[in-house]
């Protein structure tokens, strides 16, 4: 048994302490913050409840097999609910699209809205996909990464000077195509010609396992599992920022806080390292991806029905997303805008032709930097810089003995499921007791 100190206490931070000390080891978790989930959280004000992050998740055999794990099975602690139409696409020309999960619902969605020679071209986007996506879930996903411990296929693969820009504007001739194969992308706060084009599987999973979500909204996990580490005895210490990493004799001998050092045999990093003085310079390279301007809206229940997603493709590009809900049938709606925002996105969205200014009871807003700041990082994780963003970023064991990394800033990057393979990774890394 080791003792283990994990620095985080988000989605990364939860899921490594409840998978390690699921194997035996001893754990303590370490979190800022009064409470924890970090993005997947909630936000409450006035009676409205909103997921504080993500709404819905791909991948949800990252979550299952996280549970499976860690203790019971998800689906005897919650239920994780397929999202049928996942997302709307709107355009500039007023052209829309719906799609959901499967091969033939995406291609007679394409069909119906933009003809048969624009869905072929889709279909082959994403069928194009399937061999690069084993290679990257089998090498890149299902176990920790390193250089020097894949072939030359596997790096060919991942280190292709393609860009995904690149990829996108030569496979697809239709430019609302070619925005939708972007989003994923740019939502996430990237550069598309900095971003690999094996990125471009986003698209093949989705429409392969589809988009799944949680009954009063996906932050509802952090709930149950934090009673998880209760049930694993995974002893957790809120208000309490780790400032540093200990390191003796060049190995990890425990975290440093303002209350003194706590000892441990092993360090899980699962917050931006640039915030430990100890691990910061190995990825001195790297930056954070940026967040949207983000806000949330308690609207009345005589609100118009919102889907679950829908995408306007204008600039500022504004995503709405049904989040939450309130009292007198009211429901919650969140905003998350990104390009030249030179007005209030309630007031863009009235532009774009969904007026949900009359519906508005309360509110939330809240731009990047204050977003970073009440999370200590960005959720969004590392920002793509080109190829070498692989290699910038720290994988699960980092060069420094003891120390190993998970979450959205570490291999193999943000969001749902890949923070939740993380944890994986890490498991695999350390070992059982």
């Amino acid at each position: 048994m080791a003792r283990v100190a994990v620095v985080g206490g988000g989605l990364g931070g939860i899921a490594a302490a409840v998978r390690l000390a699921k194997i035996g080891h001893e754990v303590s978790l370490f979190e800022a913050r009064a409470e924890l989930g970090g993005a997947l959280g909630s936000h409450t004000r006035d009676g409205y409840t909103w997921d504080a992050g993500p709404t819905a998740t791909a991948l949800p055999g990252a979550v299952r097999d996280l549970f499976r794990k860690s203790g019971r099975p998800l689906d005897r602690e919650i239920d994780l609910v397929a999202v049928e139409e996942f997302r709307e696409h709107r355009f500039d020309d007023d052209s829309r699209v719906v799609l959901r999960a499967g091969r033939a619902p995406q291609e007679e969605a394409l069909r119906d809205a933009f003809g048969e020679r624009v869905a072929a071209q889709w279909l082959a986007w994403t069928e194009a996909s399937h061999e690069p996506w084993e290679v990257v879930r089998k090498e890149y996903l299902e176990r920790p990464w390193a250089l020097d411990l894949v072939d030359r296929s596997v790096r060919d693969l991942l280190f292709t000077r393609e860009t995904l820009h690149r990829r996108v504007k030569r496979s697809l001739k239709d430019p609302r195509l070619r925005v939708i194969a972007l989003h994923h992308a740019v939502q996430g706060g990237h550069d598309p010609r900095n971003v690999p084009a094996w990125w471009g599987v986003l698209d093949y999973v989705e429409q392969k396992f589809g988009v799944w979500t949680v009954p009063g909204g996906l932050g509802r996990l952090t709930e149950v599992l934090t009673k998880r580490l209760r049930e694993r005895r995974v002893e957790v210490h809120l208000d309490t920022a780790v400032t540093d990493v200990a390191v003796r004799d060049g190995r990890a001998v425990g975290v440093t806080t303002a209350s003194g050092e706590h000892g441990a045999e092993i360090v899980v990093c699962a917050v931006d390292p640039r915030r430990l003085p100890a691990l910061a310079p190995l990825v001195a390279r790297t930056m954070p991806a940026l967040p949207p301007v983000v806000c949330h809206l308690g609207l009345a229940g005589t609100a118009p029905d919102l889907p679950a997603e829908i995408v306007f493709h204008r600039d500022p590009t504004i995503v709405v997303r049904r989040s939450g809900s309130g009292p007198d049938g009211g429901v919650g709606a969140t905003l998350l805008a990104r390009g030249r925002i030179s007005e209030d996105p309630v007031t863009a969205l009235a532009r774009y032709g969904l007026d949900l200014r009359p519906h508005v009871v309360t509110r939330i807003d809240e731009n990047p930097r204050e977003l970073v700041e009440r999370l200590h990082g960005s959720p969004y994780g590392v920002a793509w810089q080109g190829r070498r963003t692989l290699t910038d970023r720290l994988s699960t064991r980092t060069p420094v003995p003891g120390v190993f990394a998970g979450g959205a800033h570490a291999a193999p990057g943000a969001g749902v499921p890949f923070v939740a393979l993380s944890s994986a990774l890490l498991a695999q890394e350390v070992g059982p007791a």
